[in-house]
Order: C-alpha cells, then structure tokens, then sequence
C-alpha cells in the first residue's frame, strides 16, 4: 500500500484510487488502435478521511468539470504513450489539487483610505471643480 502525503496530517492511499486504462484519442498511429496508454484515474473525496466542509467546497471549486454530482474527481491523463507515465502524472495532478486546496485563504483585512489620500481626492476635487467654472465664466463667445 502506498501513501501520498497531501498535508501533515492528511495521507492519500493508492488504495482509494481507480484507475483504469483507456484508449488516447488523437495521433499516434497504430499504437492508438491497439493500446490502452491514457488512464482515466478516479477518487471518491469521501473516502479521504479528516478533510473537513471549507476543504471540501475549495476541491469543489479548484476542481471544476472534473468533480461529478457523486463526489468523484476524474483525471484523465493521455500526455505520453507510456501508461505508467500516464498513471504518475494523473496522480501527481490530484495531490496538487487536493494540496492547493488544503491551504485556506488569508482572510481579507478590510483597510482604511489614508488621511493623506483622502486630502489629495479631495484636492483633485476642488481643482478640476475650478477648471469647470472658469470654463462657464468665459462661455460666450461659441
């Protein structure tokens, strides 16, 4: 049984993945015809235990298409004629995902317009405001 480590406390068991060869589409001659070298890997995220409700909405999200009504990411991997090539990038492709969306986002800080800034908006104000007027004074000569 191999574990892939996707936090500290979070472990991924190959185990847990379906993994399936496929037929690549695109080029490649015969050996398109004749050989399974794509994989289309499955993992259900409920057998994936300790990860909690805010991790699970950020796969959601990162994931996409690739996330189905049932819960299951699929990844299809077809870069390489070799399959197990195939079948190392498309678990590589899912322990990113799941170690992207382990870390939570800093929460924002709301700030407040410096002092300073306020004064020069309010500057800029008054003096595109004067442009305006002198523009008015002397209008009647069109």
């Amino acid at each position: 049984m191999v574990r892939h480590r996707i936090t500290d406390s979070l472990f991924l068991d190959e185990d847990d993945l379906v993994v399936e060869g496929v037929r690549a589409s695109g080029p490649g001659g015969q050996n398109v015809n004749k050989v399974s070298s794509a994989i289309t890997l499955r993992f259900d995220l409920a057998r994936l235990p300790g990860i909690g409700t805010g991790m699970r909405e950020r796969v959601a999200r990162l994931a996409g298409r690739r996330l189905t009504d049932e819960g299951v990411i699929v990844i299809k991997a077809q870069g390489s004629r070799s399959q197990t090539v195939n079948r190392e990038d498309a678990i590589a492709r899912l322990l990113e995902l799941l170690r992207e969306a382990s870390v939570a986002p800093r929460p924002r800080i709301k700030t407040k317009v410096g002092r300073g800034q306020r004064l020069r908006r309010l500057e800029s104000k008054r003096h595109r405001s004067a442009t305006k007027q002198r523009r008015q004074a002397g209008g009647d000569d069109g």
